[in-house]
């Protein structure tokens, strides 16, 4: 996907007179710049995609309960925001890497911010900001929580204590059971999304053939309340070919899977936030090829290789 914060070089200007002596400055500037590339090492890397944050991933280091980033956290109360219920905020302490992408969380039907807290801290110390909000009342339905979701991102970008902090064109949603079902409305209502992750999600709409946004889609096995072949299947089904999209299924694991610390869940929210929010081609290895299916993991589809 491209962001439309890339920028190139321009050339100095130089005096049209005489026209030998401008060709030859021409030509010198060239090899400079082509010597100046040489030499930059993995400056080079980081000068082709300015979003990349953190060092070089492995899959103990996405498996991990905290990544390189040391995370403060600012609680958002509900009296202090429109369109959502607050939250909690959680982001890098460090500003010497400068802006990072944000997610908003929901919870799901009878949930409040508490049932999906645990990925605040985790996915924050990976190199996000991460906004877990409460939702208006517990009762809300998807398409609420989708307008819920993108208020909570407004006020993150906009008035924020930590809006300094974000690149407010690299914005993805998550959400569990109603709020998965929510992040897909979301998706479907802000097409500059970069990233959803709806997770054992829940939605009387069982097609989502305008997304645009790169979508992953956790489902569970054991799952009786969402089940996977009458809403997290059909999702995914969905989705237009031409997207980037994959589907995760949980091996014996249940509808309230996202409401614990997950390490699958982690490991592949991490690497499709990293992929389509930062552009980060250093995840690309834990999507493609496809996962095979293990003891956490009962079937997984998608495309191979990412096109966004």
């Amino acid at each position: 996907m491209q962001h439309p914060h890339s920028s190139t070089a321009r050339p100095l200007p130089v005096r049209t007179a005489p026209r030998r002596a401008g060709r030859l400055a021409g030509l010198a500037a060239a090899v400079t710049a082509v010597v100046g590339l040489t030499l930059s090492g993995p400056g080079a890397h980081a000068a082709d995609n300015p979003y990349e944050r953190g060092p070089a991933p492995s899959n103990s280091s996405i498996e991990a309960l905290r990544g390189p980033y040391a995370v403060s956290e600012t609680s958002v109360s509900s009296l202090a925001v429109t369109g959502f219920g607050g939250g909690t905020i959680y982001y890098p302490t460090s500003t010497a890497d400068g802006t990072f992408g944000a997610v908003a969380v929901s919870p799901g039907y009878t949930g409040t911010q508490s049932s999906i807290s645990w990925l605040g801290p985790r996915l924050a110390s990976q190199g996000f900001v991460v906004f877990t909000i409460d939702t208006l009342t517990t009762l809300d339905q998807p398409d609420s929580r989708g307008r819920q979701l993108l208020a909570a991102l407004d006020y993150l970008t906009e008035r924020s204590s930590v809006r300094g902090r974000i690149d407010s064109s690299r914005l993805g949603v998550m959400g569990h059971s109603m709020g998965g079902g929510g992040s897909l409305e979301a998706a479907k209502s802000r097409p500059s999304l970069q990233a959803a992750i709806p997770m054992t999600p829940w939605n009387l709409d069982k097609t989502w053939p305008e997304l645009r946004t790169p979508t992953l889609i956790f489902g569970a096995d054991g799952d009786s309340i969402a089940p996977v072949s009458s809403h997290a299947e059909p999702f995914y089904s969905s989705l237009p070919s031409s997207l980037d999209r994959a589907y995760l299924e949980l091996n014996n694991a249940t509808h309230f899977a996202p409401n614990t610390s997950n390490t699958t869940i982690a490991k592949y929210s991490i690497s499709w936030l990293k992929r389509f929010i930062d552009n980060d081609t250093r995840y690309e290895q834990f999507l493609c090829p496809l996962p095979r299916p293990s003891s956490t993991i009962e079937e997984y589809r998608g495309n191979c290789p990412h096109t966004s």
